[in-house]
């Protein structure tokens, strides 16, 4: 494998979008797999990342944290598996891109640990109120294809996950339009191997 691109992962974390969206880009990568524990704030990975999280990549030099800035990055550094839009194309791209990373993963995580923001507090929450997170999602991800129009692209990587991952565990509620998707997106052979590798490297570490 290529030492210039390497995965920092852990196959039971958010280490499977960054897979996921390196399976996306077809180049080729080295996989690291930290565990939780020491190893992940150990000083040799805390150079990697401070914060003592996966995922993390490095490519060349450049080291990126961060699931959406990942996806974000490998889009434009491999131009040729065309998952970014031309630059003046880009509004609806970024917007659900970051309102994955923002308002919605805020407002999910908020109400599993009940701490919602009362209708006084929603004012000084970025997401307002997680019933109108989840609706705006329904209706962008009814609009079209894909969440930034007929092309697939980044920002369906990053957002197909967080709602993969709802339906799966329960912190979306079902409905339509993220079943129909989430299975339009999934479908995809890089989203297959990737999840396959990362099922095999779970086996692995049990």
């Amino acid at each position: 494998m290529n030492d210039s691109l390497v995965l920092y992962t852990n196959p039971m974390s958010r280490g499977r979008i960054a897979r996921w969206m390196l399976e996306e880009v077809e180049a080729p990568y080295r996989t690291e797999v930290i565990d939780y524990g020491p190893a992940m704030k150990s000083p040799e990975f805390l150079a990697i990342n401070p914060m003592g999280k996966v995922p993390a990549i490095r490519h060349g030099t450049t080291v990126i944290t961060e699931c959406a800035a990942i996806c974000a990055y490998l889009a434009d550094a491999f131009p040729d598996a065309n998952l970014a839009p031309p630059l003046a194309e880009r509004g609806a791209y970024y917007r659900w891109l970051f309102f994955a990373a923002g308002p919605l993963e805020a407002a999910v995580t908020d109400r599993d640990l009940g701490m919602e923001p009362n209708t006084e507090q929603q004012g000084r929450v970025g997401y307002g109120s997680i019933e109108a997170v989840l609706e705006t999602l329904e209706q962008a991800v009814s609009a079209s294809e894909y969440i930034a129009g007929s092309h697939f692209s980044a920002a369906d990587v990053y957002l197909g996950s967080h709602i993969g991952w709802g339906l799966q565990f329960g912190s979306l509620e079902a409905c339509p339009a993220f079943g129909d998707y989430w299975a339009r997106v999934s479908g995809r052979d890089a989203y297959r191997r990737a999840s396959a590798l990362d099922d095999q490297a779970m086996k692995v570490s049990s």
